[in-house]
């Protein structure tokens, strides 16, 4: 039972979008027996007449893909005529950059269907609860964040819970000016999440740039970041201003962040707190303007804890913590990946469309992916210049990703011609593919249903029908 106060949803009137009648329907029952007062609309043009006529609402709840416009079109009008309109985005799209874009025209929150109605329930009430808070301070008005660049974005795909947190925390924080820590195994996307709050700052028209700590002995390092005089070492025959300089007004990444040295993280510590610089040979500091992200694929708190780390300087980089989950633990994202990643390649290498046999999906779906998706687009790259037909199959993946259990073995035909044939039903042999799809993809339903080519509650009802276990 929700633990709402009844004041809150007694008085709140609510405008429910949907473009899905039943779904709507359902919804608003829901909504409903929590004592909200609904107002149904089947399209953006319905929700704008519902708002002119019976308006304001405390919360607009609207899809985002519908016919004709759509819900970040309502998202934009509702807030035009209302800057402090409450709006949740409701989706089953699988672009996690929706959420970006919906949360920077102004939506309070993103919520990716199927979604669940317990937690649906709690952020409506967490939004009317603050709206409230908001409305009672002296010229009190509900947050916004209206970021309109939309165009050229960096691609940051998925519609898994994980990465669909990622973008909305990446929206809020992008127009501030912050710093960033972005942790991740390798291969997760750490330095595209960078690229994109870079592309969604106040800095978008400036430079990025970008340095793996790593890469670099501690000398090379420290002279590529602060720059150095002529005449500062052997070799220094001209100076160099340094990439916090090339970064002015702009924003500097720093990869593998945990790998430099005490001094360098001595000297990083003075930059963030001073905005200065002092190049390499020189005694004179430079002021500089730049915005810090960093990413590491190592365990800073334990790096802190046994002293390798300097611990003022982790909490200077660590205002906001973005966690990339690993490839393995979100592999409802790697069709949408396969999608993305095939057509992107195609265009590189001037190619048509390439599709992907069912069986060569299935092997990268039930992969590990160690490399993350680094590794997921290097092996579809591969696969891509190998294939001759425009058709990728399990013989053009590398041999790691290859293996996979094999399908049923089919009967050889009888010795005896008065044995008889072992006859199996067409309904036998669909239970046991889906079985096997249902096992290679972890039991993730989302993943199965693209698979199959069937929707989702399709699937449930076959899961349900046949009894198949929960993997």
């Amino acid at each position: 039972m929700s633990e709402r106060p009844a004041s809150v949803a007694s008085t709140a009137r609510l405008l429910l979008v949907d473009d899905d009648e039943a779904a709507c329907r359902l919804l608003a029952e829901v909504l409903e027996r929590e004592s909200y007062q609904v107002v149904s609309a089947l399209s953006t043009e319905q929700a704008l007449s519902a708002i002119e006529e019976a308006g304001p609402f405390d919360a607009i709840l609207t899809d985002l893909r519908m016919p004709g416009s759509s819900g970040l079109d309502l998202l934009r009008a509702a807030r035009e005529r209302d800057p402090s309109a409450l709006v949740l985005v409701l989706t089953g799209f699988g672009d996690a950059a929706a959420a970006g874009e919906a949360i920077r025209a102004g939506a309070y929150d993103f919520v990716s269907k199927p979604y669940d109605i317990a937690a649906l329930r709690e952020t409506l009430r967490r939004a009317l609860g603050r709206r409230r808070m908001a409305a009672a301070e002296p010229g009190g008005r509900f947050p916004a964040a209206d970021l309109a660049r939309t165009t050229n974005e960096p691609a940051l795909v998925g519609h898994s819970p994980a990465i669909i947190q990622v973008m909305k925390t990446l929206a809020r924080v992008a127009p501030s000016q912050a710093s960033v820590l972005v942790v991740g195994e390798t291969g997760t996307g750490k330095e595209l999440v960078a690229r994109t709050i870079h592309h969604f700052s106040d800095r978008a028209d400036r430079r990025f740039v970008a340095v793996n700590c790593s890469a670099l002995a501690e000398g090379l390092l420290e002279s590529e970041l602060f720059g150095h005089v002529k005449g500062a070492f052997t070799g220094a025959n001209s100076a160099r201003p340094g990439l916090f300089r090339e970064a002015d007004k702009g924003t500097l990444f720093l990869d593998e962040i945990g790998d430099i040295s005490p001094g360098l993280q001595a000297r990083l510590l003075r930059v963030l707190q001073e905005h200065e610089i002092v190049p390499v040979g020189s005694e004179a500091p430079v002021k500089v303007d730049v915005r810090v992200l960093a990413a590491t694929h190592r365990d800073l708190p334990a790096l802190v804890r046994d002293g390798r780390f300097r611990e003022d300087l982790y909490y200077r980089l660590n205002v906001v913590t973005l966690m990339l989950p690993p490839l393995r633990e979100r592999p409802q994202d790697i069709p949408l990946l396969l999608d993305h990643f095939l057509r992107s390649l195609a265009a590189r290498h001037g190619r048509g469309r390439v599709a992907i046999d069912p069986e060569a999906q299935l092997r990268l779906l039930g992969y590990s992916w160690p490399g993350n998706i680094r590794e997921l687009q290097n092996v579809l790259e591969r696969a891509m210049l190998l294939a001759e037909q425009d058709v990728i199959g399990p013989e053009h993946l590398p041999a790691e990703v290859r293996p996979a259990s094999q399908p049923p073995a089919i009967p050889a035909s009888p010795s005896q011609p008065d044995q008889p044939w072992p006859l199996r039903s067409l309904e036998d042999l669909e239970r046991e593919h889906v079985q096997r799809v249902l096992a290679e993809v972890r039991g993730s339903r989302e993943v199965a249903a693209q698979v199959l080519g069937i929707s989702r509650r399709t699937l449930t009802r076959m899961i349900q029908r046949w009894n198949l276990p929960r993997h």
